[in-house]
């Protein structure tokens, strides 16, 4: 007869099927370990599934070096994890069990197919394959200890299943819709584990002036994005970033975004500039607007700017930069053309917010790094407890990086558990 289930004895038991989670039930099943899954949604990989705009950046190919750097002050922590597992591993483990990657621009990896859902069909398969037991439906509200060690977990249906170890890698607060709603948080909190602020990550920018609205489904490549506070530039960032009818978004835009808001909870008035042209300096781009209006010195401003910027910003640009776009070439003076470049290589706009955790693609923040070995993933306060993944307090910036730290804490644990 099947045992009830308030005696179900694992030798692991894994809170939460997101990428560390499912890799930290692989690593421990391929260990021989007898391992159950427990996932709060009826399927596993929610956000996995909408990761890369639905193409999954797995991971990145650079070296430890570069990929650090990209890492807040998590890097150090992260270290002997990418040492036992990085990303030419995670490359081998996927390609291995038959899923064909491609390496993009920035060393970005995703599956050949472009689709995130071969990704988590491969780690199902996995897990199928080694034998890993799935309960889904059921949310963790306790873990239970006795004599101050690890026993197992209680279920919100009620329902106990006990083992020694436990790790939590219920990720983080974004995309909440996905099952990411700070259960693992109140968990660790609960067994004295600090939590560190948590904060957006990743996120897009809302901003104040309206003509962004105007703008809506522009995207800019290779402009230079710089964040002032109080006037003073503190940070910038060269690449993509998008217009939306709030605000702004894009690669550039999220990996400043973190710096975004701590500019804004110092209560600075936090502006970004837009330089159009950073290979350009101030007196090349002069000589080509002059060569452009002797050109064309009977066309009007509006349509020479047509080979400066896409079509779509050109009324908006002409109307900051205080130049009216009917004046033909040949009648632009002096102090307008200074103010076209001035706004080609600088134009401003007054950040209103960061949009919240909810809407962040990553959360800054959680269980503190002091509270776990990194060498094991293994809880410094509480024996037999182990974190994987977004739930600890490690974030970095886009282009893989963040997901490839998933699998490779998820792999240490479960090489501990």
């Amino acid at each position: 007869m099947p045992k009830p289930a308030s005696e179900q004895h694992y030798d692991a038991i894994v809170i939460g099927a997101g990428p560390a989670g499912m890799m930290t039930a692989i690593r421990a099943a391929e260990r021989g370990r007898q391992v159950l899954l427990v996932e709060r949604n009826e399927s596993p990989g929610r956000k996995l599934l909408i990761s890369g705009k639905g193409r999954c950046n797995l991971t990145n190919s650079g070296d430890l070096k570069s990929f650090l750097v990209e890492f807040s002050e998590s890097r150090d922590f992260l270290r002997n994890s990418f040492a036992r597992f990085f990303n030419m591993d995670l490359i081998s483990f996927f390609e291995d069990a038959g899923l064909k990657l491609k390496t993009e621009r920035g060393g970005r990896v995703f599956p050949q197919s472009d689709s995130s859902a071969d990704v988590l069909n491969t780690l199902k398969s996995k897990l199928n394959h080694k034998n890993v037991k799935i309960l889904y439906g059921e949310r963790v509200i306790e873990i239970l200890t006795a004599d101050k060690q690890i026993t197992g977990i209680r279920t919100f249906s009620g329902q106990e299943f006990l083992a020694p170890h436990i790790a939590i890698t219920t990720g983080g607060l974004s995309y909440p819709q996905t099952g990411s709603t700070g259960d693992g948080y109140k968990l660790a909190e609960a067994l004295g584990h600090r939590i560190v602020t948590l904060k957006p990550a990743l996120s897009a920018v809302r901003i104040k002036e309206r003509l962004v609205s105007d703008w809506q489904g522009i995207a800019l490549k290779n402009v230079r994005l710089t964040l002032l506070a109080n006037n003073k530039p503190i940070a910038e960032q060269f690449g993509e970033m998008l217009f939306s009818h709030f605000g702004i978004s894009g690669p550039i835009v999220l990996d400043l975004s973190a710096a975004i808001y701590d500019a804004l909870e110092l209560k600075n008035k936090v502006q970004v500039a837009i330089n159009f042209k950073p290979a350009l300096d101030n007196k090349i781009l002069d000589a080509r607007l002059l060569r452009e209006f002797k050109a064309n010195s009977a066309k009007g401003i509006k349509n020479i700017f047509k080979n400066l910027m896409p079509q779509g910003l050109i009324i908006r640009f002409l109307e900051y930069c205080r130049v009216d776009g009917d004046k033909d070439a040949n009648q632009i003076t002096a102090p307008e053309r200074q103010r076209l470049i001035d706004g080609l290589f600088g134009l401003r706009l007054t950040v209103e917010s960061v949009l919240p955790i909810s809407e962040a693609i990553v959360t800054r923040g959680g269980v503190a790094t002091k509270d776990i070995n990194p060498k094991t993933m293994e809880s410094r306060i509480a024996p037999g407890l182990f974190f994987a993944g977004e739930v600890i307090d490690i974030d970095a910036k886009t282009g893989g990086y963040n997901m490839q730290a998933a699998f490779s804490t998820g792999w240490v644990c479960g090489d501990n558990i």
